[in-house]
């Protein structure tokens, strides 16, 4: 049997393992539709993530100032896939979360007009609405570099090689 304890000191008990959507579904169809992610003993993880422990959890919604990043944070691959659907020639660099937002740099050559951000803007609701599965794969430097080249994106390419050797980075695919 696997315990689950929740912020407020209640439990759950699952006699399988169990994701953390599966956890907030147990709870209510409401927080299930709601949770972005979920804290497993103090680590941030997906709401795909298998509890095989006992463990406590809290589960992360909007509401969370954690959970504001992860939207801004899916709210930047979210441009970054739309951007590279209409401008394929457009090379991805960093899009970090900031205190504010975030921001995503761009390498291409013509630049963006005024109209581009509203044809980028359009795109990105049209590929809301299509309600893609995100995938979260996590993988060696090594294989993440590899991964980006063959993308063709160099420069995404180049600020994984100043990461440490050893670290372990995670890989997000859109609606594949």
């Amino acid at each position: 049997m696997i315990s689950i304890t929740l912020p407020d000191g209640s439990q759950r008990q699952f006699d399988h393992p169990v994701s953390i959507h599966d956890v907030a579904a147990d709870i209510g169809a409401g927080l299930a539709r709601a949770a972005l992610a979920g804290k497993v003993n103090g680590k941030l993880v997906d709401t795909n993530y298998i509890i095989e422990d006992d463990a406590e959890l809290a589960i992360i919604t909007e509401r969370d100032e954690e959970g504001l990043d992860i939207i801004r944070h899916s709210t930047s691959h979210l441009l970054a896939q739309a951007v590279k659907q209409l401008y394929p020639d457009a090379q991805v660099t960093i899009g970090p979360v900031i205190d504010d937002g975030f921001y995503y740099d761009f390498s291409y050559s013509k630049g963006f007009t005024p109209e581009d951000l509203e044809k980028i803007e359009k795109r990105m609701e049209e590929l809301v609405k299509q309600d893609l599965e995100v995938v979260r794969e996590e993988v060696t430097r090594d294989a993440a570099v590899q991964i980006f080249r063959e993308m063709g994106e160099e420069y995404k390419a180049q600020i994984i090689e100043d990461i440490p050797k050893d670290e372990v980075l995670s890989v997000y695919r859109q609606g594949e």
